[in-house]
């Protein structure tokens, strides 16, 4: 258990319903609507969701006491927003939330609520609007431990750095690959040993991922090594069906990567080469011809808490 912070604002992250994004994109409701009546479907089940999770929001934030400041960020806000170092964070949404979230945190604590767990899985977000005002009493009280019911982790993240020092953190997964998932072309170097390749892409992911992609993976393949645990210090890698060619081989296909060893990569893409983390195909990082990418654990960790094991 990491020693106790003070924490001085409560920073509550939230993103736009699916009503809210579909009001977004057609202009009014009754154009959200109409757009929906065309295509033979209705409104009615966007406005349940939206009411539902609006109402976790409201519970979670009726719990936040008088005395502690917060402040509301929506996703699309977090990469112009300047967390500080003895904030506290609120995720209230979908489990992907906490994945967008993680990049921009160093040791700053947070927990995620699940306001509708009719449709959202509550994995990482794994705890009810009901139990806000235990998990802030704990986390603003002097103690040192966590009570019985709550649990710190430190949860690894992946690391990505381009030869000109741009990169990226993923809390579940970093693909290496072609933007139009097309053959990505590449050297990939694993120690001393390196070999060029054409495949689908390169995946490397840390345990939090192993019940994502990592999952499909393994199952598809039939893999039978234990993936890294949420906490453990250790990534695993694989590349998504390498073509074996008179060019290209496929005997680095899979593995695992403890600090403070990396995966070096070189890009042989003309063009559309890309390296996203954790899904978000929009923010990328141009991977082409010549650029180099090494890929290793993170230096730093996900501090979150959740319910403990029973």
């Amino acid at each position: 258990m990491a020693a106790q912070k003070r924490f001085q604002r409560l920073v509550v992250v939230t993103r736009l319903t699916p009503l809210e994004q579909l009001i977004h994109r057609c202009g009014t409701r009754g154009q959200a609507e109409f757009f929906l009546n065309s295509r033979g479907q209705s409104i009615a089940w966007f406005e349940k969701l939206h009411e539902r999770l609006q109402d976790g929001v409201r519970a979670s934030l009726a719990a936040v006491p008088a005395e502690l400041p917060y402040v509301r960020v929506e996703r699309s806000d977090l990469d112009r927003f300047l967390f500080s170092p003895d904030d506290l964070v609120m995720v209230v949404g979908q489990d992907g939330l906490v994945a967008n979230l993680a990049k921009y945190l160093r040791g700053q604590w947070c927990f995620g609520i699940n306001p509708d767990p009719e449709n959202y899985d509550g994995v990482l977000c794994a705890h009810p609007p009901q139990q806000v005002r235990a998990l802030l009493k704990f986390c603003l009280s002097e103690r040192k431990t966590a009570p019985a019911e709550f649990s710190l982790q430190q949860r690894t993240l992946a690391q990505v750095l381009r030869d000109d020092g741009q990169g990226l953190y993923a809390l579940n997964e970093v693909f290496v690959g072609h933007q139009g998932h097309q053959s990505a072309r590449y050297r990939l170097s694993v120690g001393a040993r390196e070999e060029r390749q054409s495949s689908s892409g390169l995946i490397v992911s840390t345990g939090t991922g192993s019940t994502g992609w990592t999952r499909s993976i393994t199952t598809q393949r039939a893999i039978s090594e234990a993936m890294p645990g949420v906490t453990e210090e250790k990534l695993a890698w694989f590349v998504r069906e390498p073509w074996p060619s008179v060019a290209t081989g496929t005997e680095l296909n899979f593995g695992f990567l403890e600090a403070p060893h990396t995966l070096r990569v070189v890009s042989e893409m003309g063009e559309g080469g890309v390296i996203f983390a954790d899904g978000v195909e929009s923010d990328y990082l141009e991977f082409g011809s010549g650029q180099s990418a090494l890929l290793s654990l993170a230096p730093h960790r996900l501090q979150l808490l959740m319910p403990a094991k029973p």
